[in-house]
């Protein structure tokens, strides 16, 4: 691949993961190598589906206690993040495209810390594009970005309708 870039998409809307997912199918239909590292993320969703077919590879990195809605993150959350970042920076020699998905989230649950998430990004090599995801991208993660891209919530039927995440659409 040529140069690589570094991405974020951050913001309190919807599609984060879904635009980096959309990454992810471009990529392997161009016969790129794709890593995708789900962080606070466990068990199956949907989106998991057709990426082997795909030849993507996907790991989840989040602990068998599910997401911290509701919760303090416990040693097992922690312990689940850190082999996330390891598994990452692995990755990064290895992958034409990394996606670290909710990395940022996991940073601002206290999972990592920031130096984690500036240590990946310095071990990106020049050829690997990097896409970080997930709500509260910290001000020196958007300063090393080459494209950041906030999602904004104008409107959302989960608030407005109280509908709950839809198998196929949002799960």
């Amino acid at each position: 691949m040529e140069l690589g870039q570094f991405q974020v998409y951050t913001g309190d809307g919807k599609g984060k993961t879904t635009a980096a997912l959309g990454l992810a199918v471009r990529a392997a239909g161009a016969g790129l190598r794709v890593f995708i590292g789900q962080f606070m993320k466990a068990g199956g969703t949907s989106e998991l589906e057709p990426f082997g077919k795909l030849g993507i590879t996907v790991e989840q990195f989040g602990s068998d206690r599910g997401l911290l809605l509701g919760r303090e993150a416990e040693r097992e959350d922690v312990a689940c993040a850190s082999a996330g970042m390891e598994r990452i920076l692995w990755a990064l020699e290895r992958f034409d495209l990394v996606i670290a998905d909710e990395i940022n989230c996991a940073l601002m649950c206290g999972l990592l810390n920031e130096g984690d998430l500036l240590r990946v990004i310095d071990a990106r090599p020049a050829s690997t594009e990097l896409v970080f995801t997930g709500r509260g991208a910290s001000p020196a993660i958007l300063q090393q970005a080459d494209l950041v891209t906030e999602m904004r919530c104008v409107k959302h039927y989960f608030a407005d309708k109280g509908l709950c995440a839809r198998k196929g659409i949002e799960e």
